[in-house]
């Protein structure tokens, strides 16, 4: 009885909290869908992935006015597999976003796990959303040693407050690194534009690797934008991107091309992506899209596309998909 006792207190406890904090959200993201991979060197394999189109995840977001116009607001949120219900990065809990800070007339300051600028623009240009078959991310930076960071961990970020259309900001990732400040820290800014039916977006992103005493830094810059003529939504992106390795360095330019064109209550996709590697033993490859969404309400969405990847020198790969997003 006494054990009863105590649990109700607890939760209400809890209650009570929640309900003061009434300006605290839950949401989340379950998507999941059929896939099937095969390249030219090797048989098709058909599995139930999650996260085809967007990843499958938990979050809770709030804030709390502070007086003067200044808010502390925080971010966590929980990427899961929904096809076997397990977490999306082994031990550990909030690996999509986990941050608390500041926000007001300034700006906004914010600190902890985040993502990157980059990935923001890409994303905002990318007609496949970075998701799907046909997912910029596939090619963008992929084939160098490191590609562009999605998320920054031990991260500070600043927003800028949106002015007419323009938006900037900047992350900083701590390297952590004993008797050293910049080994293994990352810097990225981003800037974009939006205005009417035109989106531009900018964004340069650096990581400094350091090991065994040897630096093996890359870095990644992209332009990119959207203009929408009603009919249809262009999209185009290039990125050059380096990655130092012993006796010189790797570079990449990437390629976007895309259009997406709304038919009832869905939207057909479809882009061209080039990595044209350059320096060392590297290929080129290009990859050919085409998607199509369909909204069946506001937050539930059936998706189906597919993608082949010609690589010069190695083999072809072909993916299909077809899946269900709720969001809530």
């Amino acid at each position: 009885m006494k054990k009863s006792l105590l649990a109700l207190a607890v939760l209400g406890a809890f209650a009570g909290a929640a309900s003061a904090q009434t300006n605290v959200t839950i949401y989340g993201v379950a998507d999941v869908g059929i896939q099937r991979t095969d390249t030219s060197a090797t048989s098709a394999t058909w599995s139930l992935n999650s996260g085809i189109w967007s990843g499958s995840r938990i979050g809770f977001k709030g804030s709390e006015d502070l007086g003067g116009g200044l808010s502390a607001i925080f971010q966590l949120e929980n990427g899961f597999a929904i096809d076997t219900g397990a977490l999306g990065t082994a031990n550990t809990l909030f690996n999509r976003q986990a941050f608390v800070g500041l926000k007001g007339g300034f700006g906004a300051v914010t600190l902890g796990r985040q993502y990157s600028p980059y990935h923001i623009a890409l994303d905002t240009i990318d007609p496949f959303e970075t998701g799907l078959a046909g997912d910029t991310t596939r090619l963008f930076a992929s084939h160098l040693t490191t590609g562009y960071p999605i998320r920054v961990s031990n991260s500070i970020v600043y927003s800028a407050p949106a002015m007419g259309g323009l938006s900037a900001s900047l992350i900083y990732g701590l390297g952590e690194t004993a008797g050293s400040v910049s080994d293994n820290s990352q810097l990225g800014v981003g800037a974009g534009y939006a205005n009417g039916p035109l989106n531009v977006q900018f964004a340069y992103h650096t990581t400094n690797v350091t090991a065994a005493g040897v630096d093996t830094d890359h870095s990644s810059l992209l332009l990119g934008g959207k203009f929408n003529f009603g009919v249809a939504t262009l999209h185009a992106g290039f990125a050059d991107n380096k990655n130092e390795v012993a006796g010189g360095s790797n570079k990449a330019r990437n390629y976007l091309v895309g259009v997406s064109a709304p038919i009832g209550a869905g939207k057909l996709l479809a882009s061209w992506v080039r990595n044209d590697l350059r320096g060392g033993n590297l290929t080129d490859a290009d990859q050919y899209a085409v998607g199509y969404t369909h909204g069946l309400s506001k937050r539930t969405d059936l998706y189906t596309s597919f993608a082949r990847t010609n690589v010069d020198v190695g083999a072809d790969v072909n993916v299909f998909n077809v899946g269900m997003r709720h969001k809530f």
